[in-house]
């Protein structure tokens, strides 16, 4: 009777963990617009794709973060009708500062003026959210009055930080795959895929685990990505895939009515993911797996199957 008990007892666990875990909900988000000409596609092409795919994956919003001052460079052309295209589609913009400063070797003064020039050029447009988001998400590194002179001018101005929870540093892969492209490089476009769709995956699940661990709950996650050419063409399989992983994709007002939006951890890893910085401040333990693809990982795989090999014999 006693095995059995605990047996059961061990069934019950078993099943609460997984209940648990089937709870895991994601909003995406795309920061750097409008950005230049990418690898496969022109900036209006992009636009469009992004948007078609966002529709095809039943998105019903997503929210782009903006830097108003890429719009007076040669390379910004049209990029004011790409922003609108987005807001006609139901998503929403916010503020990501209008020259893309990174707080770590910028004043505070000087920072918060760029964010106020973006706020300039956003005010009173269609699908606005109060939300900024530090430019390379950095806080201020170890300089805490710096910091803290920022989250208070935040405040001031009513603009919330617009976290992210999660990254899969497209960025990187981004830029491994212009380089590529550059140096006249075949891609295997389905082996890129698989390693996008993977990068951002792992660290999905990574970032639950550790704020399972830290917050002993499953917040509503904010997926950091970059409105890139390999976004437009991979976004439906990477949702798919997202879903098949148990996660259910909410909107980006959904997301930050999370508690989590509270949250001003105070360490001096102020530079990141929202989850990593609170578990730096309680000391938490990053979970041995899942492991998240990161560069390093990322360049290896980019490297050894993106990259068609050329036959020399």
């Amino acid at each position: 009777m006693r095995r059995l008990r605990s047996l059961l007892g061990l069934v019950i666990a078993f099943l609460f963990a997984a209940s648990a875990h089937a709870e895991k909900r994601i909003a995406l988000t795309f920061d750097d617009i409008p950005r230049a000409r990418g690898a496969f596609l022109s900036p209006d092409e992009r636009t469009e794709k992004l948007i078609a795919a966002l529709k095809q994956a039943k998105v019903k919003q997503a929210a782009f973060f903006l830097n108003p001052g890429r719009l007076a460079k040669p390379d910004g052309a049209g990029g004011e009708a790409r922003i609108n295209a987005y807001v006609a589609a139901g998503h929403v913009i916010a503020n990501h500062s209008d020259t893309h400063l990174g707080l770590g070797s910028t004043d505070a003064e000087t920072y918060l003026n760029d964010i106020d020039a973006a706020a300039a050029w956003l005010k009173g447009r269609a699908g606005y959210r109060p939300w900024f988001r530090f430019p390379y998400l950095h806080e201020g590194g170890t300089d805490k009055a710096k910091r803290d002179a920022v989250r208070a001018g935040l405040t001031a101005r009513g603009l919330r930080n617009g976290y992210v929870t999660a990254d899969g540093s497209d960025w990187f892969l981004d830029d491994l795959v212009n380089k590529a492209k550059e140096d006249g490089k075949e891609l295997d476009m389905e082996q890129l895929r698989r390693l996008y769709i993977r990068m951002h995956v792992s660290n999905a699940e990574a970032q639950d685990d550790l704020a399972r661990q830290t917050l002993s709950r499953s917040p509503a996650h904010v997926m950091l990505m970059h409105e890139t050419d390999i976004a437009a063409l991979f976004l439906p399989d990477l949702v798919a895939e997202l879903r098949r992983h148990g996660w259910q994709i909410i909107t980006v007002d959904q997301a930050y009515r999370d508690p989590l939006n509270r949250a001003f951890p105070d360490t001096p890893n102020a530079r990141g993911d929202l989850i990593s910085a609170i578990a730096v401040e309680k000391k938490v333990k990053w979970p041995l797996w899942p492991i998240p693809i990161y560069s390093g990982l990322a360049e290896q795989i980019f490297n050894e199957r993106v990259i068609k090999k050329v036959d020399t014999r």
